[in-house]
């Protein structure tokens, strides 16, 4: 306990990583460089020739345009501003580019480093680079100069008032600037709708119909619980809620409570429990003797998944097909997020959600920053301290703001079984004393992964092709974790590619399903609208809301959306 309690007294100075996993991994990588004579020679030789580019390119800038000695990556645009074009501007952005790339070849390809610490050392070494930046510096950054002495300083006074405002809102708890403008039942996430079902765990949402007809079998939403569920239920223009009920189909939603330090013991089991087992109950009552097509996003997909598999084991036939949504079900390759889970880093969070009783959306929320730095911190700094704008504010940004907290328990366990074990892809995840197989799984399959997805990777998402023996419509649509899946018809710019693998077709493999699977223009909710309605029955008249011995509760989006 001691211990324990040492290691979260100290957290907040280390931002919540373990020092010791930071550690190990940086020993790994010094160990192998110096037992590396060929390697060292390699990289003394490239920064002599980097040094060498420079100082050409230098000579050269100085009197004339010339061609850069370096391109930034296609993503990076800290330097795309015309001003950084001009002397001495154009030779301190080659600079620092020579330096970054130097960096990512001294960091990475070192014989014998795990590859665990190569991503972790890659990874540090890019996010101390990425901070010390020419672009993150008033005097280094030419149109932050341009800026202050067109408006003679006025843009750096409206951005210390800025991070004034940002300081004491982050001190008091206040949502980010501009965020007040979506208010939960206001603005978003009013669709309407009843609270049908209520528990310790969540709220079960019944959308009022807005067709005089429906499909015969209802659609059943499980949220993942790290964030509010409203993500799917946004401004009127891009709720997925709204889409499917205005498209004839039954939809109920469940909302997590946001759960407290009382809440520490709480576990998987419950999730599952109360969550999806006690939703699929309450359908059940309002529509008796009717398949549900269950859909599952983000963390709510895996929980789905193995929901599903445990009511395949068990003979439960309710379900009449999964749909996964940027959700895992083997997380061996997780992408980038596993830079920040190993046996170590778990223990850290342990140690810090045992002192708290839960893990605080905040402390997630910087973990999923840093994976993006450039785009969701520097470029703020850039922008609203040095160039006095406030980026604009947008519906998905002030929901991503609306984070919950994780119970101790269930958090350690979904660690350790997902991340650290791989428990569900390896059969041997229990539910009710016994493991389940997502080989079992009887219903049709529909699976999105997102191009840009650094929380569910879209190569991981795929792998459950492996896992099961059914009917899988896999579609891979452009944008990242939540941009890709907020995705609604008519945004310019929006595609898309499917392919439906059948229960005994061949496997293919990621790059070739790229090179197989068809692309198509536009939003993928009607391509999965269409699926759904060629596995749903022929359309009827409205259920009733709720039931005659459960009436409704309260109107949607109910209580536990607004606990904070």
């Amino acid at each position: 306990m001691l211990d324990r309690w040492t290691h979260a007294q100290l957290s907040p100075f280390t931002q919540g990583v373990s020092t010791a996993s930071l550690r190990m991994a940086f020993d790994d990588w010094l160990t192998h460089l110096s037992h590396n004579p060929a390697e060292q020679l390699k990289l003394l030789q490239t920064a002599l020739q980097g040094s060498q580019q420079w100082w050409r390119y230098v000579a050269q800038a100085a009197w004339d345009h010339c061609k850069p000695c370096i391109e930034p990556p296609v993503h990076d645009t800290r330097f795309a501003h015309p001003s950084w074009q001009n002397w001495p501007f154009n030779t301190i952005n080659q600079g620092f580019l020579l330096t970054q790339q130097w960096w990512q070849d001294a960091t990475q390809g070192v014989q014998g480093v795990s590859p665990h610490h190569e991503a972790v050392v890659s990874f540090t070494v890019r996010q101390w680079l990425d901070m010390l930046s020419p672009a993150n510096f008033w005097l280094s950054n030419p149109e932050v100069l341009e800026r202050t002495q067109r408006t003679h300083g006025d843009n750096l006074r409206q951005g210390f008032q800025n991070w004034l405002d940002d300081v004491q809102r982050k001190s008091s708890g206040t949502p980010p600037h501009g965020a007040e403008a979506y208010q939960v039942g206001r603005n978003v996430a009013i669709t309407p709708g009843q609270v049908v079902y209520r528990n310790h765990l969540i709220e079960l949402i019944q959308y009022s119909p807005s067709t005089a007809q429906v499909r015969s079998e209802p659609v059943l939403i499980v949220p993942s619980w790290i964030m509010k569920y409203y993500i799917l239920d946004l401004s009127p223009h891009n709720s997925l809620v709204k889409y499917l009920v205005d498209q004839g189909q039954t939809v109920f939603a469940m909302s997590w409570a946001n759960p407290g330090a009382e809440d520490r013991d709480v576990s998987m089991d419950d999730y599952l429990r109360l969550g999806v087992m006690a939703a699929l109950d309450a359908v059940g009552r309002v529509l008796p003797q009717r398949p549900v097509h269950a859909v599952g996003y983000c963390l709510g997909g895996t929980l789905l998944a193995i929901a599903a598999a445990a009511m395949a084991r068990d003979g439960d036939t309710r379900l009449a097909s999964m749909t996964l949504i940027a959700a895992q079900t083997d997380f061996s390759e997780p992408g980038e997020l596993a830079l920040f889970i190993d046996d170590s880093q778990v223990a850290h969070l342990e140690d810090i959600m045992w002192d708290q009783g839960y893990l605080d959306s905040k402390q997630m929320a910087g973990a999923f920053q840093w994976l993006n730095s450039n785009d969701l911190i520097w470029s703020r700094l850039l922008k609203d301290y040095m160039l006095g704008e406030r980026s604009p504010m947008s519906d998905l940004m002030a929901w991503n703001a609306d984070g919950t907290r994780l119970p101790y328990r269930m958090h350690t366990e979904y660690l350790r079984r997902m991340f650290l074990n791989n428990d569900l892809a390896s059969a041997r995840y229990p539910v009710k004393g016994a493991p389940v197989t997502l080989m079992a799984i009887q219903c049709p399959i529909y699976a999105v992964g997102t191009v840009r997805d650094h929380v569910a990777p879209w190569r991981s998402v795929h792998k459950l092709h492996l896992l099961t023996h059914v009917e899988t419509t896999f579609v891979l649509t452009s944008g990242g974790h939540n941009v890709g899946i907020v995705n609604p018809p008519g945004v310019p710019g929006r595609s898309y590619q499917a392919l439906t693998q059948l229960h005994d077709g061949p496997y293919l493999d990621p790059d070739a399903w790229l090179e197989a699977a068809p692309q198509h223009e536009g939003s993928w909710w009607p391509h999965w609208l269409d699926w759904l309605q060629a596995h749903s029955g022929a359309p009827e008249l409205p259920p009733a809301m709720g039931t005659l011995n459960s009436p409704p509760l309260c109107p949607a989006p109910g209580t536990y959306v607004l606990q904070k």
